[in-house]
């Protein structure tokens, strides 16, 4: 088990940034970390890295305790901030150097990670003359110098333009091959495209954590109707299996159920018991994105 996380709370005062957070994330896995701003994202990924530490809970890093052992679970975890920490007058190459002496590698890893993540005709260059792409790469290779067994990424792809984001993910999953990936991010296209499961947390507490296939699978969908005569929100919860329904406009209304099988016979029924007749009714998937506004607002 490369992190486990039980019973977490982080309290600051009387506010709860995280309230009982508990997940496990196998070894090889890139997973997802989601959630609106202020839900205790960053938070959970200061404490996993020892940053901070929690008000109650335990939480291991390949097997090391973050109280007992923080010093080897600093060894196994390579940790890219939100913002990232450069120091804007070194060259890529001597920045590189300097986190390499900190962590006691040799130069011969220097160029690996140099490599590794693309460095190779930006290594003479200051930092500071760097693209927003560039500087993730630099901000990544650091991370990545001691070879942990774990990376926690916070927000590794925000600024960054398309074709920068294309190449930030391609580098994560090739990373992802050998290392354990927390990553958190606003983007759900990069999560669809990166990770093997889904952690949503939403006012510090979590509401979803299921592999990303499962999370987008049929059960999910929006029923999209339009009747003939005004509904009450009241009566349309009576529908089995409603999440949500959202009013679009007049008579027009987006229902999210939860059900494998395809709801739209359902509101077709519900509209001939109740004297109504349907003027549209289309039925679609639900996405991602979707999924997480309805979990999260």
């Amino acid at each position: 088990m490369s992190i486990h996380v039980e019973n977490v709370t982080k309290s600051y005062g009387s506010q709860k940034a995280l309230n009982e957070v508990s997940f496990k994330i196998d070894s090889g896995e890139i997973v997802g970390f989601l959630g609106p701003n202020g839900a205790g994202k960053s938070t959970m990924m200061k404490i996993i890295t020892t940053y901070i530490d929690p008000s109650v809970g335990a939480v291991r890093v390949n097997g090391f305790d973050i109280f007992k052992n923080d010093i080897e679970v600093k060894r196994s975890v390579g940790y890219l901030p939100e913002h990232n920490p450069l120091y804007l007058d070194f060259y890529v190459r001597e920045y590189l150097s300097f986190h390499a002496d900190i962590h006691g590698v040799g130069k011969q890893r220097i160029e690996e990670v140099i490599e590794l993540v693309g460095l190779q005709d930006i290594k003479g260059k200051k930092i500071g003359q760097l693209s927003k792409g560039y500087r993730q790469r630099v901000g990544l290779a650091a991370a990545l110098l001691h070879d942990p067994e774990v990376l926690i990424l916070d927000e590794p792809t925000t600024g960054l333009d398309p074709n920068q984001l294309m190449d930030i993910r391609d580098l994560i999953k090739n990373i992802g091959k050998s290392k354990t990936i927390l990553l958190s991010t606003h983007i759900m296209q990069e999560v669809e495209a990166m990770c093997d499961r889904v952690i949503i947390i939403d006012k510090g507490s979590i509401v979803a954590d299921e592999k990303l296939s499962d999370l987008l699978t049929d059960k999910h969908q929006v029923v999209q109707v339009e009747f003939d005569l005004r509904v009450e929100e009241q009566l349309l919860k009576k529908l089995p299996g409603l999440l949500e329904a959202t009013n679009i406009t007049g008579n027009f209304w987006n229902l999210v159920f939860e059900a494998e099988e395809d709801m739209r016979a359902e509101v077709f029924d519900f509209a001939i018991k109740n004297g109504l007749r349907t003027l549209q009714l289309n039925r679609r998937i639900i996405s991602l994105e979707s999924l997480f506004h309805n979990l999260t607002n």
